[in-house]
């Protein structure tokens, strides 16, 4: 089985192509912007060293969000253009749960893994996972001071990882905890991304197609009057 995996919807890009159980090619890059010209050279890279073609792909992986609205509509309108035109399905998967099934087992073994990702506003993005990397808590956006208090009926000590984790960390000090910070990864992996679709997906499963996960409004708004000239 081939799975080709994309992500851009936090400050990185990622593609890796997935084959019968090994990565066989990746590409990844931190950038806050400019994803939308980067992936489209990426993904040709990643197809062209495998000697793989978009027609002979079994799966398209992509991150759904929580993440910035401009990448995660990079990530899913390209996801979902090569899948309707190969006629293969397109597996969305959250990129909280992608960096927690980034984490290497070692450095978390108790307590509860914490993702924290940067929002580019005052609040940030997190969810908790249990050992077993079920999450204990839904993905939300959250204001640092209140974290304390979202995490208060979870059980610690609390790893920390993600783009955001010193901020988490600082709140969670501040509330009376011990936050062990976990340096990376700091962004979803598309290797990671690839190996988990391997198992949340089966040849022949009907797949619909992945949407945008916000956690808030967005920044723009409608116009007075639907944009209409004044009289």
């Amino acid at each position: 089985m081939r799975i080709l995996a994309i992500d851009t919807a936090t400050s990185s890009c990622s593609v890796a192509l997935w084959w019968d159980g090994t990565v066989v090619s990746a590409r990844k890059e931190k950038m806050s912007r400019g994803q939308a010209e980067a992936l489209g050279p990426m993904i040709h890279n990643v197809l062209e060293e495998a000697r793989v073609m978009a027609k002979d792909l079994d799966l398209l992986a992509v991150t759904v969000g929580p993440g910035a609205f401009t990448g995660l509509r990079i990530g899913l309108a390209t996801a979902r253009g090569i899948a309707l035109a190969a006629h293969i399905p397109c597996l969305g998967l959250t990129t909280t749960e992608v960096i927690a099934h980034g984490v290497k087992a070692s450095v978390w073994q108790q307590g509860t893994l914490l993702v924290a990702l940067d929002s580019k506003r005052k609040d940030i993005y997190v969810q908790a996972f249990q050992i077993g990397l079920e999450p204990i808590k839904e993905a939300c956006a959250i204001d640092p001071a209140i974290l304390g208090e979202w995490l208060l009926s979870v059980p610690g000590p609390f790893y920390v990882v993600g783009d955001a984790r010193l901020q988490a960390t600082s709140a969670l000090v501040e509330a009376g905890h011990e936050p062990i910070v976990i340096e990376s990864p700091e962004y979803p992996d598309g290797s990671v991304l690839a190996e988990l679709a391997s198992q949340r997906w089966t040849r022949g499963d009907i797949l619909k197609a992945p949407l945008p996960l916000y956690l808030r409004p967005p920044d723009a708004k409608l116009p007075k009057d639907g944009g209409r000239l004044r009289s």
